[in-house]
């Protein structure tokens, strides 16, 4: 209903002009004041306090009691690099976040100049026209000038989740979301002056909640915790039952539990996901927590939009059924110009179609600068413009007329109207609207039939007559004349096909979920390939009430679901979550909203989506393409075997440092310590670190989509038994061999006593042992069933990078005195040198006997 509310001083119905816009736009805009980044001071500071820095201040302070304080400040500094380390990862995925959020920019509908325009939210300036519809985000503090049905969520402000109606003078606050209806409003405060600013403060005391994945990497890191305490409680133990001096037995325990504590894999997992999610942004998908694209590997079952998603969301008039005849359009995008093939009887009918739909509708086309033809609001709409453009109508012009009653769209209604002097223009689902004709008869038949042809099919009506004040739409739209059907061309989008080709080796189930008609679903399904022979087409009326029942019925590959209300979505993604499926689901629709947040994965649209959906999503498609999600999943089964590789890394090298400690511990003390703390605290910060990191941008197998995707955890039998019984025994081998080949050679005997010099020789034959397993150890967990050699190292530049680097490292520890000393070794003769670079070959053969016998038990015996 219009209301005589005025709009703000300076502001006509024709809005400002630019330059008037310009002048009175402030410095930053309007921007919302928001909560500054945390102090980089407190960030470190919280890398210094955690768990594993604990423990390890903890061990540093024993070793200061223990008179060893050398050994003191090299656990004090090891933790305070891996603090700045961790600190810099989660600094630079704060800002990678905020610089993804910025790629979605916030647009609004403005009147400016007389004519309707879109703007960034930013611009607003106080006293803009601005005209909201259902989806939208309100983008400022805003006053109700004209409302057409507008209900409104005011969830953010005040909690109460049913919306709110608004008439004409009733304040909008900046950060709710227009649910339904339309209006123009003025605005009347931008930036820090709008309410929401003001309670702001309020949403900074939320806490996020945890991800499956951090759950997992919480368990998997307490665990190795608590078992490096353990152990290096036992081996202390161990040490001083086998007469072991308490200073030595304390040393071993302390370089046991170092040894086994992976300091490094939180940041490593870190930026392993801010790569990702970094990669997923250059692919058109802005993840909106970084968690996320690890679940998005495990998704099993998409449900899919149409429009826009599996099409391409450019819609053109091609068909026009009328009574008087059939008329054919030609033309190209939005462009005004067309060959219309008709009678004249049918042109003219047409003619009338056209004028009638551009009332009710507010989206057009619009010529840009450079000459070509876009839509500006809703594409169907947009369609119908360019359709009374190219039959002469060039003085049409679509929006509501100025005191006009506005029935808006509603889903459940499918169709809207407007009355204006007398007469009621509507246009709508055909259903929807025959059954309200007085006179439709053939339409029901020639709506199939254009439907049977993959077309969007409107109804297009009116009447004529009087219209009580206090009808509503239900009384509105009765006895109305049909003036035609409308055949509307959305074209698949261009590899749908492949992309849904590459679901099915993925094992991912895929269906349809639109508001469409059943034909349209159907043919659509069938011309993208997402039909098949197990699918089934269902309308929402169909589905069974009962949860068990409408997951089983909906769990087939290529199965289409038409003319769903808004609600059906969200039962089923909870169905079929209840069948055991990781659901990906699509939506652009404020109403989409509950189903987005319920689902696993809430996939909006990034260019056709209103703004409720980017906000109650995980993913935001920047380019609305189905294919953009293949991409997402794919990478995100990549994330989720990088962690895995990463992790078998980590396990393989503690066995390494493990070992000596070990070994040192059962002979009591007669075989000399192969690595002191100072040795393993290197090798874990100074040289299995960037290794580490490498493996986490290791780019996804051309075979990850092969098969369904890995239900198993993080750390599964598989990968002990590889990193404990292979790798790591392996490396560790290799490593004592070195270290005796350079002691034994000099005379040493069991229980002897050593010289310093031979001592620190063969302890540095030991340390470039565990180097040098590390360099294969890294190439060997590039993949779990190929060999090293048969992986091609090109696809992984930065892992050839971190081990020149980390060889660099390993001639520095060995050869600069300084350091060398500090360590404990130096050096090593040839033949200790010798048996240390065996390692590279014999932990790479080792790997490719393990993964052959393994794919010989994979494969079916007989």
């Amino acid at each position: 209903m219009t209301g005589d509310v005025t709009a703000g001083a300076g502001t006509s119905l024709a809005g400002l002009t630019e330059a008037e816009a310009a002048r009175r736009r402030p410095e930053g805009g309007n921007r919302l004041p928001v909560e500054g980044p945390p102090s980089p001071v407190r960030l470190l500071a919280a890398q210094l306090v955690h768990f594993f820095a604990l423990l390890l201040w903890a061990a540093a302070a024993l070793a200061f009691i223990g008179g060893m304080p050398q050994l003191g400040v090299a656990i004090g500094v090891v933790v305070v690099l891996n603090g700045v380390f961790a600190f810099v990862q989660e600094y630079r995925a704060d800002r990678a976040a905020e610089a993804l959020r910025d790629l979605v920019p916030h647009r609004v509908t403005v009147v400016r100049d007389g004519r309707r325009q879109q703007v960034d939210a930013v611009d607003l300036v106080v006293d803009d026209l601005v005209l909201q519809e259902a989806g939208d985000r309100v983008a400022a503090d805003l006053r109700v000038l004209d409302s057409h049905g507008l209900r409104v969520d005011e969830a953010l402000l005040t909690g109460e989740s049913e919306p709110v109606g608004k008439g004409p003078g009733d304040p909008l606050s900046a950060g709710c979301f227009v649910v339904e209806g339309e209006a123009s409003a003025v605005v009347t405060a931008i930036a820090g002056d709008t309410r929401l600013a003001s309670i702001a403060t309020l949403t900074r005391t939320v806490e996020r909640a945890r991800t499956p994945l951090a759950r997992e990497l919480h368990r998997v890191v307490r665990t190795v915790t608590v078992l490096a305490v353990g152990i290096g409680t036992v081996c202390f133990a161990a040490g001083s039952l086998l007469g072991l001096p308490a200073g030595e037995g304390f040393l071993f325990a302390v370089g046991v539990t170092v040894a086994l504590v992976p300091e490094g894999l939180l940041p490593t997992v870190t930026l392993s996901l801010a790569r990702s999610a970094q990669l997923l942004a250059g692919r058109h998908a802005l993840v909106r927590r970084l968690e996320s694209v690890e679940t998005l590997g495990s998704t099993t079952f998409i449900c899919t939009d149409k429009t826009g998603t599996l099409t391409q969301n450019r819609m053109a008039v091609v068909r026009v059924w009328t009574p008087a005849g059939e008329v054919a359009v030609e033309g190209t995008g939005y462009e005004p110009t067309a060959q219309v093939h008709g009678t004249a009887d049918a042109v003219r009918a047409t003619r009338e179609l056209a004028r009638t739909a551009v009332v009710c509708s507010t989206g057009r086309a619009q010529r840009e600068e450079e000459g070509d033809w876009i839509a500006i609001g809703d594409p169907m709409e947009a369609a119908l413009d360019a359709l009374a453009r190219r039959v002469d109508l060039p003085g049409t012009v679509a929006g509501t007329p100025p005191g006009a009653r506005r029935f808006p769209f509603d889903p459940r209604r499918r169709r809207m109207s407007v009355w204006e002097d007398g007469v009621l223009s509507l246009k709508g689902a055909p259903d929807s609207v025959l059954a309200r004709c007085t006179d439709p008869a053939g339409a029901a038949e020639e709506a199939a039939r254009l439907a049977a042809d993959g077309l969007r099919v409107l109804a297009v009506a009116r009447r004529s007559g009087p219209l009580p004040e206090d009808a509503d739409a239900d009384a509105a739209e009765r006895d109305l004349e049909l003036l035609g059907l409308v055949g509307l061309e959305d074209p698949p989008r261009p590899g749908v096909d492949e992309a849904l080709a590459r679901c099915r080796e993925a094992g991912i189930a895929v269906a349809m979920i639109t508001g469409d008609s059943g034909a349209t679903a159907e043919a659509i399904a069938r011309q993208t390939g997402l039909w098949r022979p197990t699918g089934r087409l269902l309308e929402g009326r169909e589905l069974p009430a009962d949860e068990a029942a409408l997951g089983e019925l909906l769990d087939a590959d290529g199965t289409v679901v038409c003319r769903v209300a808004p609600e059906d979505k969200l039962r089923i993604a909870r169905a079929l979550q209840a069948r055991g499926h990781v659901v990906a689901m699509t939506g652009d629709g404020v109403n989409d909203g509950p189903a987005l947040r319920a689902a696993d994965i809430g996939v909006a649209m990034g260019v056709g989506g209103t703004d409720v959906a980017r906000q109650a999503a995980d993913l935001v498609l920047l380019d609305d393409h189905f294919a953009t999600i293949v991409d997402a999943v794919r990478q995100g089964r990549a994330t989720f075997a990088n962690i895995r590789r990463f992790l078998t890394y980590h396990l393989t090298d503690n066995v390494a440092e493990l070992t000596p400690f070990v070994v040192f511990t059962v002979t009591g003390g007669s075989v000399p310590l192969a690595l002191g703390v100072l040795q393993v605290l290197s090798l874990d910060i100074a040289t299995d670190l960037l290794p580490a990191l490498a493996l986490g941008a290791e780019p996804a197998s051309p075979r990850v989509l092969e098969g369904p995707p890995p239900r198993r955890r993080l750390v599964d039998r598989s990968l002990l038994r590889r990193a404990l019984l292979v790798l790591g025994p392996v490396e560790a081998t290799i490593a004592m061999a070195a270290f005796l080949a350079v002691l034994v050679p000099s005379g040493w005997s069991y229980g002897a006593d050593v010289a310093p010099g031979t001592l620190a020789a063969a302890s540095g034959a030991a340390f470039a042992a565990v180097v040098f397993g590390q360099f294969a150890n890294a190439f060997a967990c590039r993949s779990t069933s190929r060999p090293a050699w048969r992986v091609a190292w090109r696809t992984n530049r930065l892992l050839v990078w971190a081990v020149a680097v980390e060889l660099f490292v390993l001639v520095a520890m060995l050869a600069v005195p300084p350091i060398a000393d500090l360590l404990g070794q130096r050096v090593p003769p040839p033949a200790g040198l010798a048996v240390a670079a065996a390692a590279i070959p014999v932990v790479l053969l080792a790997d490719a006997a393990a993964k052959r016998l393994a794919a010989r038990r994979r494969r079916p015996s007989g």
